[in-house]
């Protein structure tokens, strides 16, 4: 079963335009609309489990979206193989809880003094099962119509907080800082293990592959990796804690993307731009705030760019695009759509984007 894209018109321009981002050069755009400019309604499942977990129902549901589905500019199909944000807690013991709209985990980390150390074992762990089963069966079905996404794994505190529990490991962050560093050592170990067990599945024919989050594509080992924690903490404690670990997984990567969430999390931004391998930042702003391309972040993602990152901006309207791009410049930003949009606009933002992409 071979990742590919053959049958998907325009892929050889968008992966160049891909790379080009990814080495900071160039525009990305991600657009997308409906076939009939409205949404299809969602294909019905029996219960839970079946809507999360069933293989058959999981990729029919998918290519009942995607074959309804028009992309634009640097939008491509991924086949979704998340179960949950935060797969690789599931791996490593967390209990998982399934909800309507996302997976919940429960803490497996009661005692950290006798708890042993953090192993990912894929023979006794039905939820590797349960992604395994899921991502075989989308290879075999695609038929070079769409790729097959890596899931959102997750690592460091965030893993960790699955693991142990938000509230108990900000105690742990303070009263034993020497055993979070080794738990998050191990964490390191185990997303290293579980993404070359994937990739070697989802590695497409460019020796590339799509990561589900964030719709991203890089002709390497590529990932989003993020800290959701870190609007915890202060930035001296995450240059101490997380940011030795992220810097050796962006040295694993061969492209990575930094999720950063939320006002509290910007205290981040100069840690994170000393990551050498780290080559992107898209920004999540909170509830409450202006939505990511608005101008009030205009400043931040000129800093981002400042300090030799490119950025992934998060837009909601086809307004908010052209001024973004004239504030910030195209080289090194990619525009990623949060929704469709009529084919009507989606074509003229097409046109209207010809020139920032010599630019």
């Amino acid at each position: 079963m071979v990742n590919t894209m053959s049958n998907f018109s325009g892929w050889a321009a968008i992966r160049k335009k891909l790379e080009r981002w990814w080495n900071n050069d160039g525009l990305a755009v991600y657009l997308w609309s409906w076939e009939n400019d409205t949404q299809p309604p969602d294909l019905p499942a029996p219960d839970l489990e079946s809507y999360w977990l069933d293989p058959t129902c999981r990729a029919n549901r998918s290519e009942h979206v995607l074959r309804e589905q028009i992309y634009y500019a640097e939008g491509f199909p991924v086949f979704d193989t998340n179960i949950g944000p935060g797969s690789l807690g599931l791996f490593l013991g967390a209990g998982g809880h399934l909800a309507e709209t996302t997976v919940w985990y429960t803490p497996s980390i009661s005692d950290p003094d006798t708890h042993p150390p953090l192993r990912f074992n894929p023979e006794g762990n039905i939820w590797w099962h349960h992604h395994l089963n899921l991502i075989d069966e989308g290879l075999k079905r695609q038929g070079g119509n769409y790729l097959v996404g890596m899931p959102d794994l997750i690592e460091n505190l965030d893993t960790l907080a699955a693991l142990r529990g938000d509230q108990i490991l900000l105690i742990d962050l303070i009263e034993r800082p020497a055993w979070v560093r080794e738990r998050l050592s191990e964490i390191n170990q185990a997303f290293f293990t579980v993404f070359d067990l994937l990739y070697t599945k989802l590695k497409d024919e460019w020796n590339g592959n799509s990561f589900c989050a964030f719709k991203v594509w890089g002709p390497g080992k590529t990932a989003k990796i993020q800290c959701d924690f870190s609007a915890m903490i202060s930035a001296r404690m995450f240059r101490s804690l997380a940011l030795p670990f992220f810097i050796e997984q962006c040295q694993f990567l061969d492209y990575s993307l930094y999720h950063l969430d939320g006002t509290t999390a910007l205290q981040h931004v100069d840690p994170l731009l000393e990551i050498p391998r780290l080559n992107a930042i898209e920004w999540t702003p909170q509830a409450g705030k202006p939505g990511g391309g608005s101008p009030e972040w205009y400043d931040l993602y000129r800093r981002i760019k400042a300090g030799g990152k490119g950025v992934q901006v998060l837009v909601e309207s086809v307004a908010e695009v052209i001024p973004l791009l004239d504030a910030i410049g195209p080289k090194g930003t990619f525009v990623l759509m949060t929704r469709s949009i009529p084919r009507k606009d989606a074509e003229a933002l097409v046109k209207a984007l010809e020139p920032y992409y010599r630019n």
